[in-house]
């Protein structure tokens, strides 16, 4: 009985990596480079780990609000298929989502706002967004163990009106989770956490922050061989969220 259970429930990890092991080339297969056997043995065992997204997503904190920056390109490999997307959904009135990932399993935002809002209308109070982003991470942990994981990053930014300060939390396609002061998805990461990591600092203004993301948005126009639209910028107050304009037409010197 335990078998058939078992059985039913689909192979293990270990085994399905063990199958895609036994699908690799022999050895008398020739590849140029080491790396390139390695590539195949990634994209055998782990099919994600071959997937890089061009989206961005940028988040900072600062003494009393969160910023959220989000690309506005919607991209399938080299081709844009919107250039005014929208990837960002507000969860209620003080806890906000950016999402980049397949098209399909973004639908987890609209998956989490749901049960968030109706919380928000039968509570006393809304929930905190420590409590919103233990919801998302359990969800997203509840569907890497079936048959249908989301593969998206998530950015969730809020604000505590409880203790009065902003949070904004780093999760991830496995359902890691972490609370951080500023972070970043896609190729962002690549070029904005040294900027971050230098001129960060959890007590800066307003006007600080913005003028981080403006660093950070010049050095992946600078950097990055990819047209990401620009960037749709929201903040999370203590009076709410509102979108912030945001203007990145000017040209930028190269290095």
């Amino acid at each position: 009985m335990i078998l058939k259970n078992f059985q039913a429930h689909g192979p293990s990890p270990a085994q399905a990596d063990r199958r895609a092991l036994r699908q690799l080339p022999s050895a008398s297969t020739s590849y140029q480079t080491t790396t390139q056997l390695h590539h195949r043995i990634y994209s055998l065992v782990h099919p994600i780990y071959t997937h890089q997204t061009a989206e961005v997503l940028l988040g900072i904190t600062g003494k009393d609000f969160t910023i959220i920056a989000a690309s506005k390109a919607a991209m399938r490999g080299a081709t844009i298929l919107k250039a005014t997307d929208d990837k960002t959904r507000e969860l209620n009135q003080h806890n906000l989502m950016a999402f980049s990932g397949e098209a399909g399993d973004t639908s987890i935002s609209q998956n989490t706002s749901k049960p968030t809002s109706a919380s928000t209308q039968c509570a006393t109070r809304p929930p905190s967004p420590a409590a919103v982003s233990s919801f998302v991470r359990s969800e997203l942990s509840r569907a890497l163990r079936s048959r249908r994981p989301y593969t998206v990053n998530l950015l969730l930014g809020g604000y505590d009106t409880i203790t009065d300060t902003p949070a904004l939390y780093w999760i991830d396609y496995l359902a890691a989770l972490a609370k951080v002061p500023y972070a970043a998805h896609g190729y962002a990461q690549y070029y904005c956490l040294s900027i971050l990591d230098k001129h960060h600092h959890p007590d800066i203004g307003f006007e600080r922050g913005m003028e981080l993301l403006r660093m950070c948005t010049d050095e992946l126009k600078r950097r990055l061989p990819v047209d990401f639209k620009g960037v749709t910028v929201k903040v999370v107050t203590k009076e709410g969220i509102r979108e912030v304009e945001y203007v990145d037409d000017k040209p930028v010197k190269s290095a």
